[in-house]
């Protein structure tokens, strides 16, 4: 990362006032994006999710979501507005979520990703985070399997 990583982005955790600027993140980054309804689902009745926005200019520009469930977290959503892309942001969210699992007691931390999204495998590799098996048909707009990666979290 160059020295414009991230500048001027701040981290702050969702609330439900948030869902439509998430809303708009997702249906910008994912060809069959999770509903409003989802994400109301999420903040009001998963005593397990946990959210983290990235704001520039006080516009939500990415977020990122996972569950914590004893010492696992498992990261369900990571995206960046595509007119943010390319500079590091989907790197801090993806270190401040381990940082933050870390800190709630989650030892490890999974997630799935497209076989072809090679821009997030080489994050995630990056990271830390290993392969650990195919999920055959995950994705249900085109049927696509997912790899599933897990990383160790450092306390």
């Amino acid at each position: 990362m160059g020295n414009e990583a991230g500048a001027g982005v701040s981290f702050r955790k969702m609330m439900l006032a948030d869902v439509p600027a998430v809303y708009r993140v997702e249906s910008d980054a994912f060809p069959a994006p999770w509903s409003i309804e989802a994400f109301e689902q999420e903040m009001l009745r998963n005593e397990y999710a946990y959210y983290l926005l990235a704001e520039s200019d006080d516009e939500v520009i990415g977020y990122a979501g996972m569950w914590v469930i004893l010492d696992e977290s498992h990261i369900t959503n990571v995206a960046v507005l595509g007119t943010f892309r390319g500079r590091g942001i989907g790197e801090l969210l993806m270190r401040e979520m381990m940082e933050r699992a870390a800190a709630n007691g989650a030892r490890t931390m999974t997630l799935e990703v497209r076989v072809t999204n090679e821009p997030a495998l080489n994050l995630y590799r990056k990271l830390g985070f290993r392969d650990g098996g195919i999920r055959r048909g995950y994705y249900t707009d085109n049927g696509e399997d997912a790899l599933v990666m897990w990383t160790e979290l450092m306390k």
